[in-house]
């Protein structure tokens, strides 16, 4: 940018200064892409006994069959030790695995190694995240994706980045952004400037290095209206509609030419054709090669996609993992569709983004948010905020105020 260096802009932790470092579930069997082979797993799980049922959990350091933990807020897990347990699954949740792969996930607290409670409890209606890729060098795509529902924070490669949950409090009140910043904004452009509308100025416009993610701001009203509109749209696109369901122009829509077959193992693109071959059988066109190349830290999204739901998913025979869909369900085709859909349109937006990246025009500096005393963020914003009026039940039915 015309007379202002990389390193000039500031860094998103100190923009959205509370952030939290990705789950630790310890084991794959509570998550997975169905939500009926996650009871069917529950299942199994309570019907087996002592030395059996320790070795379908899989122990860790941090959670055994014997381990007492407090319920995820806002969930209803049982708090009991789970070498006990009899009593019917908790409700999968959905869940945010990795880039633009919602699957779903057990509520329960004693299954998760490291569940980061601090996110579960501002979940929900009118929150959002902001979710830091993993750093890898000379890789093309998004350094920061949004989510509606948890996300877990997994990286497909390089260092797993932060989570930064929009707002502070449930309900989405209170936003998580340095104090002072979004009356800053406003001020500067002559405009009220939401939370939101800072989000989708980082989807517009962050860039990613080593050293971190850097958001370059500005006072140019204009531009700042044309970054805003542009991340709105990587924004609804993100969260696959928010509302309404993506899609792209007639004679563009990929459709199944082919029906996909029961247990399909692999999955190819013909870029001449514009075809996507799932297992022998199945056909998907026309599927634009800018999604099927879609890339975040430099893994292919739609191949990742496709190995977590390919036939046996690299489970070991007689683990819960290996408790599975029989055969393909017509879900996750709908789920491909929207996915192909979603990269292609988020791919047709590229441009756009590097020619807001080349505009001129006056830029707000670390230095400028330094002397208005924006810059640094006080040590409490980056701290989760106390919910005082919120009871959590803890290990063995105990409540406690948070």
């Amino acid at each position: 940018m015309p007379g202002v260096t990389h390193d000039q802009a500031p860094l998103l932790a100190d923009l959205m200064p509370w952030s939290v470092a990705p789950l630790r579930p310890g084991r794959g069997w509570p998550m997975g892409p169905d939500a009926v082979s996650l009871k069917a797993r529950w299942a199994a799980l309570v019907r087996a006994e002592g030395a059996e049922r320790e070795a379908l959990f899989r122990p860790t350091r941090s959670r055994t069959p014997h381990t007492a933990v407090a319920q995820l807020p806002g969930h209803r897990g049982g708090t009991g030790r789970l070498a006990g347990e009899r009593g019917p699954c908790p409700e999968p949740v959905r869940i945010l695995h990795g880039p633009f792969d919602e699957q779903w996930l057990i509520p329960d607290h004693r299954l998760i190694d490291v569940a980061r409670p601090e996110l579960w409890r501002v979940a929900g209606a009118g929150q959002l995240f902001a979710v830091e890729q993993g750093y890898v060098a000379g890789a093309a795509g998004p350094v920061v994706l949004a989510s509606a529902v948890l996300p877990d924070g997994h990286s497909p490669a390089g260092r797993p980045g932060r989570i930064r949950p929009l707002f502070r409090r449930p309900g989405g009140r209170e936003p998580n952004v340095a104090p002072g910043l979004l009356g800053h904004l406003s001020q500067a452009l002559g405009q009220e400037v939401t939370a939101r509308a800072l989000l989708a100025w980082v989807l517009a416009t962050a860039s990613g290095s080593a050293a971190g993610c850097r958001v370059p701001l500005t006072a140019d009203a204009g531009l700042w209206a044309r970054g805003v509109e542009l991340g709105e749209r990587l924004l609804r696109l993100h969260l696959r509609g928010d509302g309404e369901r993506p899609k792209l122009p007639g004679g563009r829509r990929p459709y199944v030419r082919a029906p996909l077959p029961a247990r399909p193992g692999s999955l190819s693109y013909e870029a001449e054709e514009r075809v996507l071959r799932v297992g022998d059988e199945g056909v998907i066109s026309p599927v634009p090669k800018e999604a099927w190349e879609f890339e975040v830290s430099g893994v292919r999204v739609l191949e990742r996609w496709f190995a977590a739901r390919a036939a046996g998913g690299g489970a070991e025979p007689g683990t819960l993992e290996a408790i599975r869909p029989a055969a393909w369900p017509q879900a996750w085709t709908s789920e491909l569709l929207e996915l192909i859909t979603v990269l292609a349109l988020i791919a047709e937006l590229a441009p756009y983004q590097e020619e807001l990246a080349g505009e001129d025009g006056h830029r707000i500096t670390v230095d400028e948010l330094g002397r208005a005393g924006v810059l640094p963020a006080p040590d409490g914003a980056r701290r989760p905020a106390s919910v005082l009026d919120h009871r959590e039940e803890g290990p063995g039915g105990q409540f406690a105020l948070i």
